[in-house]
């Protein structure tokens, strides 16, 4: 179901409850007051002819009004449609308007009632003074349609607003949801290829968090194509590379024999190897990218991680360890595949960049619920214009080797478990500090 639709059932069904219950209350109001208005009506008339017939005047009524019991409405000034009846206390019927029942109608005593009289029901109000009975009656069926005419004229106004307020509060509701739907039919246009940010300035401000909202989705999505596709040539470059070198080696392996064949082979292999371990270093950045889950439900502490790293890393036998003694008192909310492999490509980055014969610091402390792994190389460190890209895959410094994705692989890592990669120029070389979180 569209917006649209639900705002107009609900907003839709609100005001015509609202209408209604406004209706139905207004009509009953009105109905009472017609009702006593009428009411009112019969009393005034019945004391009309009070004050115009007294006792003298009934007294004086001559034999030909009494023989035809008829009282002239142009006399007592009688509303057309009321009928009024002059009645001794006895019950005889003294005289009475041209459109009164025959029957008496005054003989349930004095006030408002309902009776029937020649077979149709009346409305009557009864007065005595001076030793007579008035009274006055309405038709039941006349005050009826009177009540409905009056009715149906309040109810016209009230049918055509109603309707007419649906209507443009359909018409209000598509207007005001046009900026939305103009934004899906502009995201909905769009492909791969166009990615360029929605216009936010023509939006009303409660749109305008959800379009800078996709704004940066579409923005985070180009980076993320045109990191891909850096990522796609680098690494065809990248696996080039060393397969050429193969292929080659292997060739010249072929047409020869003796010590120039073995030593084809030995590069051969070396090329192997380091195809393996630039596809290794793939495939771990493509996991931790796509956040597949590493968690064995082993917890290491930070010495068990330094032990694991120094034995998978080369020459670690010239790593000089500084372990803080507060280091091991909490496990790493870390996998122990993940930061070993972390501090492994930290370690091996050092020992690439560092002098024959020098040492790689590796210190370990704790500030609050961080534990940093700070590694310390002699390598006179990388300009600081470059310093940004050092974490860039398959970024190289000179001939120092490698695959490029040591780094990158760290950066993700610490990325993923909200931790923290600080490189920075020292007097010695470069100092790269990890920080990864314990677990509290």
């Amino acid at each position: 179901m569209s917006i649209r639709r639900g705002l107009m059932y609900r907003l839709g069904g609100s005001f015509l409850v609202l209408w209604l219950v406004s209706a139905a209350w207004m009509f009953s109001d009105l109905q009472k007051n017609i009702d006593r208005t009428l009411d009112e009506r019969l009393a005034a008339s019945a004391k009309l002819v009070v004050s115009m017939l007294g006792a003298s005047s009934l007294s004086a009524v001559d034999d030909g009004m009494r023989s035809s019991g008829l009282l002239p409405d142009e006399d007592v000034n009688l509303t057309a449609g009321m009928a009024c009846q002059v009645s001794s206390l006895k019950g005889e019927i003294l005289v009475r308007s041209h459109n009164s029942p025959s029957e008496r109608i005054g003989r349930m005593g004095e006030g408002y009632h309902t009776q029937v009289a020649d077979g149709v029901e009346w409305r009557t109000f009864t007065l005595e003074a001076d030793g007579v009975r008035i009274s006055t009656a309405d038709r039941i069926e006349q005050r009826a349609r009177l009540k409905y005419a009056i009715l149906e004229a309040a109810a016209v106004p009230v049918l055509v607003a109603l309707i007419g307020g649906l209507v443009v509060l359909w018409i209000c509701v598509g207007k005001g949801l046009g900026p939305l739907a103009r934004m899906s039919r502009a995201l909905l246009s769009r492909n791969a290829e166009h990615l360029d940010p929605l216009n936010v300035d023509e939006l009303p401000v409660e749109l305008r968090p959800l379009a800078a909202s996709q704004n940066e989705l579409l923005l985070r999505l180009s980076r993320a194509i045109e990191r891909e596709r850096r990522f796609t040539g680098d690494a065809a470059h990248e696996l080039r590379s060393p397969l050429t070198a193969i292929k080659t080696h292997i060739q010249v392996a072929r047409l020869t024999d003796g010590d120039v064949s073995r030593v084809a082979l030995g590069k051969a292999e070396k090329g192997a190897d380091r195809l393996h371990c630039i596809l290794e270093q793939l495939l771990l950045l493509a996991r931790v990218e796509g956040r597949l889950s590493f968690d064995d439900g082993v917890q290491a502490f930070p010495s068990e991680i330094i032990m694991q790293a120094l034995e998978d890393s080369e020459r670690s036998n010239i790593v000089k360890i500084k372990l803080h003694q507060d280091a091991d008192r909490y496990p790493l909310a870390v996998p122990s595949a993940l930061a070993t492999a972390a501090l492994r490509n930290l370690i091996d980055n050092a020992l690439r960049h560092t002098a024959p014969g020098t040492e790689v610091g590796l210190s370990v402390s704790v500030e609050d619920s961080m534990v940093l792994f700070c590694v310390q190389d002699k390598g006179g460190g990388i300009p600081e214009l470059q310093l940004n890209d050092v974490t860039r895959r398959f970024w190289h410094q000179g001939r120092a080797g490698g695959t490029g994705l040591g780094l990158a692989i760290v950066e993700a890592i610490v990325a993923r478990f909200n931790g923290e990669l600080k490189l920075r120029n020292s007097a010695e070389g470069l100092e790269a500090v990890m920080s990864l979180p314990l677990v509290p």
